[in-house]
């Protein structure tokens, strides 16, 4: 027998709703990871043995979050329809930790945005300082070039022979690496803002059901 009725037998259906959108966002998430990881032109900047790793790492969390958060939203959708008082608190408590740790996360990549950039950067610029040396390090340009279509630094001094034949209106590859990690890094920003608030939707929801379901109990 349900345990709870009138208004709040809507908040529960609205409950379950909500899970499902949950569940859904974190198959995005998921989905978004994947993306990001196996996306041909990232993987193919950031190939060689002394390629920088950090974007890589932002990735690996956010396929972590993503799975987290498709078993989370299972088991609410699971609480809210067996009106389990333990399930939606257990849900409400790992939904806080959930937005805590994406709170921290997105602090995280705030402060080391730049720090990504500027390593890529940095790799580009050696490979591109010993193309005439080495063969390896020819073949990284080249990618870049080819991913980004761009060609050399932002300044003169630092163009190699590789960009003899480039046209001058080709954009220097250090521009163009911000710009490609910016737009990645914003895709991330925007999907954790929209999540973060539907996180705090579900917590309200579960505690005014959780109460409801108590007070129920209390009652009889």
């Amino acid at each position: 027998m349900s345990k709870v009725h009138g208004g709040m037998k809507c908040v529960k259906y609205l409950l379950f709703v909500f899970n499902f959108i949950f569940w859904l966002s974190g198959l995005l998430v998921l989905a978004v990871g994947l993306w990001l990881r196996f996306d041909p032109e990232t993987v193919e900047l950031l190939t060689g043995n002394d390629a920088p790793d950090t974007f890589f790492i932002a990735v690996y969390i956010l396929l972590g979050a993503g799975s987290l958060m498709m078993l989370v939203g299972f088991f609410g959708c699971f609480g809210a329809v067996r009106e389990s008082q333990c399930l939606l608190a257990s849900f409400f408590a790992c939904l806080l930790i959930i937005f805590a740790a994406e709170i921290a996360a997105g602090v995280f990549g705030f402060i080391n945005k730049e720090q990504i950039v500027e390593e890529v950067q940095k790799f580009y610029s050696s490979s591109i300082g010993d193309a005439a040396s080495n063969s390896n390090a020819t073949a990284v340009a080249h990618i870049y070039h080819k991913t980004l279509n761009c060609c050399g630094g932002s300044t003169p001094a630092s163009t190699s022979d590789l960009c003899a034949d480039a046209p001058e209106e080709t954009k220097d590859c250090l521009s163009a690496i911000t710009d490609f990690f910016n737009d990645k890094l914003h895709v991330i920003a925007y999907i954790g803002i929209g999540i973060g608030g539907v996180m705090i939707l579900g917590m309200i929801f579960s505690m005014v059901l959780c109460c409801a379901i108590r007070n129920g109990r209390e009652v009889i």
